[in-house]
């Protein structure tokens, strides 16, 4: 079976991954569950040419991929989806996965995307972080605030990405929207200059490493609202994190830094549900003066308290948002307790 195909054929099955590996068949996920797209194994000739063929469809040469192990890239069949592409070699052959990622934004309550979420598009400045696991769907609820902003103001939206994933229209505002490596060369140097590109928004895929967290900082802290994603569970994990990016010496400065310029950190992951499919939960902590003084004086460990106190209306705790799937019939009672911040206290509760 050719390519495009086999492409096509994951898309209608509803697929989010597919699998082009030696030694297994072409495989597809479907809410979390695998699917066989192709009778028979793989050969390292089969997937080495599958791959070459991804190649051509993005007009990229594939000898990055042979030079680095590894390649990031994006590119799209017409009338049918885009596909975000991570090609890598492993045992001496080549293999690759393929996210698919649909041509038009998604519905944020089809997603199931709180409102509370899609509110941090009113704010002006400072930082919002998305985190959660790989898949989890940070770059879904990324694109769903953002086109919030563009749907809602006149600002300019710069969005710096690797690989470009969803394709936003200019609306009431307008959007440019950089590949690394194809339009920059680095996540820094993009950042750097889209601070010269007259930004009222920074939308910053991931950041992944000391000197791109030190720039957006410096973005948020400068008047810009700069939207970014962490591999991180939970806001507390979150914050730790990028204090911990930076050498001992400079890390009380980046605390008291970082309580002034953080707004909001979201945290979701993909749960099952009874009925098969998957729903995303999420935690989402607000910055008021009290975890302000938490961050600064490095008590990060007492964010939870706040988050899980249920007196502040504009926190979501993922224990309380599980506990209403619970209620709801959606999720059973252990996939509640799998998932849970706090297991025990949850288990009380429902």
């Amino acid at each position: 079976m050719e390519l495009v195909e086999l492409l096509k054929k994951a898309v209608e099955l509803g697929g989010s991954d597919i699998f082009f590996v030696p030694g297994a068949g072409v495989t597809v996920k479907v809410s979390g569950a695998m699917h066989a797209l192709s009778e028979g194994r793989l050969t390292p000739a089969d997937t080495e040419r599958l791959t070459r063929d991804m190649y051509e469809l993005a007009h990229r040469d594939v000898a990055r991929l042979d030079a680095e192990g590894d390649d990031d890239f994006s590119f799209a069949i017409q009338n049918v989806s885009r596909f975000r592409c991570n090609a890598y070699h492993q045992r001496g052959s080549v293999a690759a996965i393929c996210r698919i990622v649909n041509f038009e934004l998604p519905d944020p309550a089809a997603m199931g995307i709180p409102r509370a979420v899609l509110d941090l598009a009113n704010l002006r400045s400072g930082m919002v972080l998305v985190t959660g696991p790989a898949g989890s769907g940070k770059s879904t609820t990324l694109a769903c605030i953002v086109d919030e902003i563009n749907r809602s103001r006149e600002n300019h939206i710069v969005t710096i990405e690797d690989p470009i994933e969803y394709l936003h229209r200019h609306r009431k505002s307008m959007v440019s929207q950089r590949e690394v490596p194809n339009d920059a060369a680095t996540f820094p140097r993009a950042l750097r200059a889209a601070l010269r590109q007259a930004p009222d928004v920074i939308m910053l895929g991931e950041m992944r490493d000391l000197e791109t967290i030190r720039t957006a900082i410096t973005a948020a802290e400068t008047g810009h609202l700069l939207l970014s994603s962490l591999h991180t569970i939970g806001a507390a994990k979150t914050v730790d994190r990028m204090i911990d990016t930076f050498p001992a010496e400079q890390q009380a400065q980046i605390r008291v830094q970082l309580s002034m310029v953080l707004k909001a950190v979201v945290s979701q992951r993909l749960v099952p549900l009874v009925d098969g499919g998957r729903a995303p939960v999420f935690e989402l902590m607000t910055v008021n003066p009290a975890i302000q003084n938490m961050i600064r004086d490095g008590r990060t460990h007492q964010i939870d308290n706040v988050i899980y106190g249920g007196t502040d209306r504009n926190m979501l705790s993922m224990d309380a948002e599980l506990a209403r799937l619970v209620r709801e019939r959606r999720i059973t009672r252990d996939t509640a307790l799998l998932y849970a911040a706090n297991p025990e206290t949850l288990a009380k509760r429902i």
